[in-house]
C-alpha cells in the first residue's frame, strides 16, 4: 500500500464516524451551522488556520505542505479540493442508527461523504508531511448551499479563493457504481441546469360552474403534461424539463384563483442553455392559447438561471488516470457519461483547470438495491470514504509535484 492509502487507513475509523455524525445531522443550504463549527473545529485542531466564508457557513483552509516554510499563496503553487456540506429539504427514511434527526432534512446526495473524505484527504497530507514536505499547498473548500442555484461556489469564488489556484479536484457520489470503482470523463460531465417558477392566475370560482370562470386546476395539468414537449419543439438538443413541485387550491369545492409550477431546464448543450429562458417562454405561450377547456389563465414566469456544465480538463484528467492507477489499479476507472444533472462545481472549472469524479458507493453484496441520488433511503458504502480521501490526497500532491 501507498503512504497514502495507509495514511487515510489509520483514520478510518475517525471518517466513518464523522460521517455518521454529519448524516444524523443535517443541515439546508446556507444554514450549515453545525457543520461549519465541527470543520473549522477539526482542522484547528491540527495547528491549521480556517476560515468561514463571509455568508456565515462554509469553510476555506490552506494546508501548507511543509511546516516550517512561511507560505504566500500569490507566489507558491497552489490547488485546491472541494467538497459541498449542505443536505437536501426531504426525509430521511433509511432507517440507518445514524439516520437523521432532523425531520425535513437529509444527506441524500452524499454530502456528508463528501465532507468526510476531504477532511481525510487533508488528514492524510499533515500525516505525510510529518516525513516527506513538499512545495506547495492544498486549499481545502468546503462550500455550503450547493443544491441552491447557483450554489456556493459563486461565494468562494467571489471572496477570491480561487484566485492563484492551478487545479481543483472533487468527487460526487454516484450509487450506480459499485464502491471501489471511479468513473471519469475528459469533457463536460454535467449539464446546465436553471430553475423556474410558472405562476397562473385566474378570477377563482365555484367548481359547480367551471365554464363561468378559469379553470385553474385543468390548465394547470396541461400545462404539467405538455410543456417539456413544446420545448423540445423548440429547441436542437436534447434538454430535459421536469416539475418538482406543483400547487393549486386548497379546498375540493374552489377553483382556486393562483397555481404554482416549479421546476428545472436541464440541457447538456451551452447554446441551448443560452437559449432556454425564450424557448420556455414560447412553450407557455403555445400551451396556455388553446381554449377548448375555457378561458386560458394569465401567466407570469420566474426564470432563475443556474449553472453551467461541469466540464473536466484534459491534463488534470490524466493526471487523476495516473493517481487512481497508482493508488487502485487501472481497473478501478471506469468511462462515465454525461449526466443530466448540474452542479456548482461548474463555476470552478469555468475558472481554473480541473476535475470532478464520480466516486462508487454501492455494496456489491446489494446487487438488488441501488437507490438513486435524492432518494429518501439513499445511503452509502462507507468503504468509498477512504477510497475518495486517497484520490483527493494524491490529486494534490500530483498536481503539485
Amino acid at each position: 500500500m501507498s503512504d497514502l492509502t495507509v495514511a487515510v487507513a489509520n483514520h478510518e475509523h475517525e471518517l466513518v464516524a464523522l460521517r455518521r455524525h454529519l448524516h444524523a445531522e443535517p443541515e439546508l443550504s446556507g444554514r450549515e451551522h453545525l457543520t461549519t463549527e465541527l470543520i473549522v473545529e477539526r482542522l484547528s485542531v491540527e495547528g491549521l488556520r480556517p476560515r468561514v466564508l463571509g455568508t456565515g457557513t462554509g469553510v476555506v483552509c490552506d494546508l501548507p505542505l511543509d511546516p516550517d516554510a512561511d507560505l504566500d499563496p500569490t507566489t507558491t503553487p497552489l490547488v485546491a479540493l472541494r467538497a459541498d456540506i449542505d443536505g437536501l429539504a426531504m426525509d430521511d427514511l433509511t432507517g440507518a442508527p445514524y439516520r437523521s434527526r432532523f425531520a425535513g432534512a437529509a444527506h441524500a446526495c452524499g454530502h456528508d461523504v463528501h465532507t468526510a473524505a476531504l477532511l481525510g484527504a487533508a488528514l492524510a497530507l499533515l500525516d505525510r508531511r510529518r516525513h516527506h514536505s513538499q512545495h506547495g499547498i492544498v486549499r481545502l473548500v468546503f462550500e455550503p448551499a450547493e443544491e441552491t442555484v447557483p450554489g456556493g461556489a459563486v461565494d468562494v469564488i467571489a471572496e477570491g479563493w480561487m484566485e492563484h489556484v492551478r487545479a481543483i479536484f472533487g468527487v460526487h457520489c454516484d450509487p450506480k457504481l459499485d464502491v471501489g470503482t471511479l468513473g471519469i470523463r475528459t469533457g463536460p460531465l454535467t449539464s446546465a441546469a436553471d430553475q423556474f417558477e410558472i405562476t397562473l392566475t385566474g378570477p377563482g370560482g365555484h367548481t359547480a360552474r367551471p365554464r363561468q370562470t378559469v379553470d385553474l386546476v385543468r390548465w394547470t395539468a396541461r400545462v404539467a403534461d405538455r410543456l417539456w414537449d413544446e420545448i423540445q419543439r423548440r429547441v436542437d438538443a436534447p434538454v430535459v424539463v421536469v416539475l418538482g413541485a406543483v400547487h393549486a387550491g386548497a379546498a375540493p369545492n374552489v377553483i382556486p384563483s393562483t397555481a404554482t409550477l416549479r421546476g428545472s431546464f436541464r440541457t447538456a448543450d451551452r447554446p441551448t442553455w443560452q437559449r432556454g429562458e425564450a424557448a420556455l417562454r414560447a412553450a407557455l405561450d403555445a400551451v396556455l392559447a388553446d381554449g377548448d377547456i375555457g378561458a386560458p389563465p394569465r401567466w407570469e414566469l420566474d426564470y432563475g438561471r443556474g449553472l453551467p456544465p461541469v466540464v473536466n480538463d484534459a491534463r488534470t484528467t490524466d493526471l487523476v488516470r495516473d493517481v487512481v492507477t497508482r493508488e487502485l489499479g487501472a481497473h478501478a476507472m471506469v468511462d462515465t457519461p454525461q449526466s443530466a444533472g448540474g452542479d456548482s462545481f461548474a463555476w470552478y472549472t469555468e475558472r481554473v483547470p480541473g476535475t470532478y469524479i464520480r466516486l462508487g458507493t454501492h455494496d456489491p453484496a446489494r446487487a438488488e438495491d441501488r437507490q438513486d441520488l435524492h432518494s429518501a433511503t439513499f445511503d452509502v458504502d462507507e468503504r468509498a470514504i477512504g477510497i475518495a480521501a486517497t484520490v483527493l490526497s494524491g490529486c494534490a500532491l500530483a498536481a503539485l509535484d
